[in-house]
Parts: structure tokens; sequence; C-alpha cells
């Protein structure tokens, strides 16, 4: 093998596993570091940078970054990152005098296309680099399907005003109330780009034997929530059946428990392992009394006399063929009617683009999404792009913010006559933490206690009120005991072989027996030959050579925990604990981006609100 390249920034970035996750690549573990030392805004203009809404992604986010997390490798579970995001909003400071000073109008004018996550994004870090933006907007405030779909008691209306205020304050003009009902007349403006995100507006039908017969009790599962959300329906029936098993079913379920269901029903086709929705929000479910019957399908909606009075299912099975691939086979057994009120269907979602021409240019696939370039999210009319749901499908908040700085670096690249393909290259810095001999800028005294639970309201309380929000989130306390278990996996082990003398001191204190010393060889051979075999492909092996005996050292990446007792234990310091800082380039980073204006300070800081929690 040849030796690792460590100041390759996809390196280490990758190494930093929770960042790497997450689609945005919010500085995970140099966040929460700032919350242990008690600086909570400083934490929030970390995660502002990157996700743009810490406080409305620290209730709602999907959390791709936990299961990523190597706490989940030493323990049962990962660390709370998502509600610690929560904590740094919660009890920041008034950055408002922190958000960047948009620089001097370029002349270019930018429209938005919906009010969404995506559009909000490419307001954000286009506005600061003196760009004309304007979001135009259905409703009356902006959000998108984070205000209308999305129940209030997951997640306040007052938390998504503050952040889209943030956006706002930066000289974005949000057209409220404005129907956008024709892409050629929006081109037809003097628009220099246009970026369209829209989400995934249509519900999925359950188009069965009785759907006609009982529409006025069979609800779409994201219209009846935008509903729901507007104040427009404020009561359901005592008996309530809702079809699917994703994330709006499960806010689907809740809604209707906080509405007046006092039997609300989850079917789902699947098994209970394979439903869609993330695992906190089916035990949410489950907590509220809300049980999930799986493995059967919808046949027909059954009514009399003009009024629905049930839901007949058939029982299936999962057969898996040689591939692995999932069918669904009857199991032969009688049909189960379920009685109900109402139905709320939460099939799935699609995307919807009648408002735009098919003759103007932008090009759409046999399943009606645009054709676009995945990297540049450039339609086939050069002066498009697109983000978020529109774009690629359906998928999630994170994600919609992630395209949408992808697509504001294409709309700057754009609108400077330059090559999309010519996107900025993220730079890196790795600095020492070395203070003393054993003595560092961080808390690399790991927590052993178990992840803490974030406090939720009564019952009894939670289902009186469909506003009040449910998670109370964690308080000083919790939050700084939590932070402990983080395992500061962005502080990498740096090995300089020149130093070493090979006395073998780092591979006998190595918790996880990650370091070997052997001879170099191919990547099978060597990872056979190591202490611990390292049998995850998808994490690297770190390799250096030049030690004196002609070996190499070898460092299984995956198992590794960044404890640093390898550093403090070797006698002549080959061994030394480095902070990597990734610098993405968002748009314009090499002029003047949204990052450096606001970019706090990362001085180390030695946790002293976790300390006080261990004393105490």
């Amino acid at each position: 093998m040849k030796p690792t390249d460590i100041r390759d920034p996809g390196y280490l970035h990758k190494v930093v596993d929770c960042q790497w996750a997450c689609p945005a690549h919010t500085p995970v573990p140099e966040y929460i570091r700032q919350i242990a030392a008690g600086d909570f805004s400083t934490a929030y203009m970390l995660n502002w940078q990157s996700n743009v809404f810490p406080g409305i992604l620290g209730r709602v986010c999907d959390r791709p970054c936990e299961p990523a997390c190597r706490r989940g490798r030493v323990d049962a579970e990962p660390v709370a990152i998502c509600r610690l995001k929560r904590v740094a909003a919660d009890f920041k400071d008034d950055i408002r005098d922190r958000l960047p000073t948009p620089s001097k109008k370029n002349g270019k004018r930018i429209a938005c296309i919906g009010g969404g996550p995506a559009s909000l994004t490419v307001a954000r870090d286009l506005a600061v680099l003196g760009y004309e933006v304007t979001v135009f907007d259905s409703g009356s405030s902006p959000g998108g399907m984070m205000r209308s779909q999305i129940p209030k008691f997951r997640l306040p209306d007052s938390v998504i005003d503050e952040e889209c205020g943030y956006i706002e304050s930066l000289g974005v003009e949000l057209r409220r109330n404005h129907w956008i009902g024709s892409l050629g007349e929006v081109l037809a403006g003097d628009w220099d780009a246009v970026f369209v995100g829209t989400g995934a507006p249509r519900g999925r039908d359950a188009n069965l034997p009785g759907r006609n017969q009982a529409a006025a009790h069979v609800h779409i599962g994201i219209d009846w929530l935008a509903n729901v959300a507007f104040g427009h329906v404020t009561s359901i029936g005592k008996r309530v059946i809702v079809l699917g098993g994703g994330n709006t079913a499960m806010d689907c379920c809740r809604s209707a428990r906080r509405l007046g269901g006092e039997d609300v029903r989850v079917v789902v086709r699947s098994g209970f392992e394979e439903m869609k929705a993330s695992p906190w929000e089916k035990e949410d479910a489950l907590h509220e009394g809300i049980p999930i019957h799986n493995y059967l399908v919808q046949k027909a909606f059954t009514h009399a006399n003009g009024r629905l009075t049930g839901v007949l299912f058939e029982k299936v099975r999962a057969e898996y063929d040689d591939q692995g691939r999932r069918s669904l086979v009857p199991t032969g057994e009688p049909d189960v009617h379920m009685e109900c009120d109402d139905v709320l269907i939460a099939i799935g979602q699609e995307n919807a683009f009648p408002w735009i021409e098919r003759d103007i240019g932008v090009e759409f696939d046999r399943s009606g999404m645009p054709v676009l370039d995945t990297q540049t999210l450039q339609s086939t009319l050069p002066r498009v792009f697109f983000g978020g749901d529109a774009a690629l499908g359906p998928k999630n908040i994170i994600t919609a913010v992630a395209q949408g700085h992808e697509a504001a670096i294409s709309i700057d690249l754009f609108c400077s006559g330059l090559p999309l393909t010519q996107r900025p290259a993220p730079t890196m810095n790795l600095v020492s933490q070395k203070m003393g001999i054993h003595e560092w800028s961080y808390d690399n005294k790991v927590s052993e206690e178990a992840r803490r639970k974030v406090p939720v309201k009564a019952i009894e309380e939670a289902l009186k009120d469909i506003k009040s929000e449910f998670e109370l989130g964690y308080d000083f306390k919790l939050a700084c005991a939590e932070t402990a278990r983080c395992l500061n996996c962005d502080v990498a082990t740096v090995f300089k072989p020149k130093l070493c003398i090979e006395c073998d001191a780092c591979v006998d204190i190595c918790p996880t027996e990650c370091i070997t010393f052997t001879q170099n060889g191919e990547d099978e051979d060597l990872r056979g030959r190591l202490k611990a075999p390292a049998k995850n492909r998808d994490q690297a092996l770190y390799l250096a050579e030049g030690l004196k005996t002609g070996r190499v050292m070898v460092k299984d990446e995956n198992v590794c925990l960044h404890c640093g007792m390898c550093a403090e234990r070797c006698p002549t310091g080959a061994w030394d604990m480095q902070k990597f800082e990734l610098n993405l380039a968002y748009a314009g980073e090499t002029v003047e981006s949204p990052r450096s204006p606001c970019s706090p300070s990362r001085e180390g800081a030695k946790a002293p609100l976790v300390a006080a929690v261990r004393e105490a």
C-alpha cells in the first residue's frame, strides 16, 4: 500500500463519520465541544454555516449522522447529536450581530420559487455575495413543508419564524401569498437565474374499491396535515386508520390522537423493522398508545349509505429471492376488516410540475422528474436550477439544505460565466491539540454513561393541545452530560515516523488494538495481518512508512476511538492529536462566502460545564 496522504481533506473528512454522513457536512464534534464549554452561540453559528436551520433540525432532522456515530460502535446508542443541536438553538444569546454583512449588490437577480429549506438556503448563500434574491412563496409565511406538514407539537411556528427571519434580514425579498402558475412567465422577467424548490407537494392516493363512495372521510395525509397546521381542520372521528409506514404516517396518527381520535391505528404493508419511519418516530407513536399493524395490504374501503365504515385488508408475508429482493405474498388467511370513521392515506409523496410548460426547454424523464446534472442541479434550460424534493425526489430537510448549497454554487458560477464543474474544493487545517505533556485543549475523558433521554411532556397533558411541544429538550445538566459521550472524532491521530523508536507502547495501550507495526503489503493482505483484522472496507487504513526497521505503521480507522492514549503513552511524541478543520466551500468561497464573515472562534476549551457536572 502507498502511504496515506493525511493532508487530503477527503481522507480525514470520511474518518469523522458523523460529519461525513451529514449531507450538509455539519462540524458535529466541534459544535458539541462548544456546547460543553458553555458557548452555545458559537455552537449555533457553527451549525448555521452548514445546515442553516439549527433550531428546526435540532427537533425534526432525520439524523443521518447518528447511525454513523462512532459511539454506536462501542455503546448501545450514538451520541444525541440532533438534540444537542437543539441545545445550541435553545440556549444561545442573540446572534444577529454574528450574521454576515451582505456584500455590495453585484447587479445579478435570482428568483427562488418555493419558500422551503432548499430555496431559503440558496437565498442565504447568494444574498451575502451581493445577489438580489427574491423568494416566491404561495403561503403567508416562509418555511414550505417545514411549516405545513410537520405538526406544531414537534416544530413550533416560533422556531421557523426565527430562523427564516435570519435569512430575510440578509436582504432577501420574500414575496408571500404569491402563486407561480407559469415558469415561462417567470423566465420572461429580468432574472439571471431561476431556482425551483417547490418540494413534492402531491400525496399519493389509494385508488381502491369504495374510494369515491367514502371520499368525504378518506384524506390524503400531507393535505390533511396542512389543513391541521393552518387551522382548517380541528377535529377527526374517534376511530382512525392511518395507511403508511413513513414519518408522515407517524405525524398523521399522532395528530389524530390530539384532535379527538381515541382508537387510532397505523396499518403497514411491510414488517415493523422495514418501515420507512425513523425508529424514534415509531417509538413516540407507540408511546402515545397507537398500535402499528404490519403485513396488511389494503384492498378496499367499505361503506354504507355513502359513509365510510372501515377498510378491508389482505394478510401477507415477506419472501426474499436470491438477490435479497423482497416480495409480499398473500398468506391465504381470511381478510381483516377494521372499522373506522376516518382514513388518512400516507403512502408516499410525488412531485408535480403542471406549472412548468413542456416547450420552454426544461426536459422531464418518464417519471415526470426534471432531467438534471446531479452534481450541479442545472436543468436542460441553463439558467434554471432545481433543489430539494423538487430535484431528485422526496428525502428530508437536511438533504434539501445540502442541495441548496450546491445549487447556490452552480448559480454563482453560472452568473460569473465560469464552468459549473469548476467547483471550489474544500480545504483543511490540522492543528495540534497538545498543551503540555499530558494536557489537551479538548476533553478526552469520555463518559461511559448511557445516552440521556430527552424529557417529554406527560401524555395526558401532551394530547390536550396539538400546538403544545411534546419534547422539552435537554436542560444544562443533561446537555453537558451528553456532550461527554462524544469521542472527538475530528481530533485525529497523526503519526510522525521519524520520531518513532518502535517500542510498541502505543500498540500495548490501544484499547481497540487498532495499531499494528508490520511489513507493507497489498490492502487485502494487510487487513488480514493486523493485530485486529480490519474487515470494514468502508473505512480506510492509515499507513505511514519511514520507520528505521523498514516496517510500516498501520492503523484501522474503523475502530480507532480517537482517545489519545497512544499520544499520551508515546515517549518520543511520534503520535500527536491534531484537530481536523474542514473548510467547506459554499457559493463564492473564493471571494466572500457566508462562512467567512460569521465564522466563530475555534480555539479549544476545557469544557468547564462538563467538569462541573462531573464534580456534582
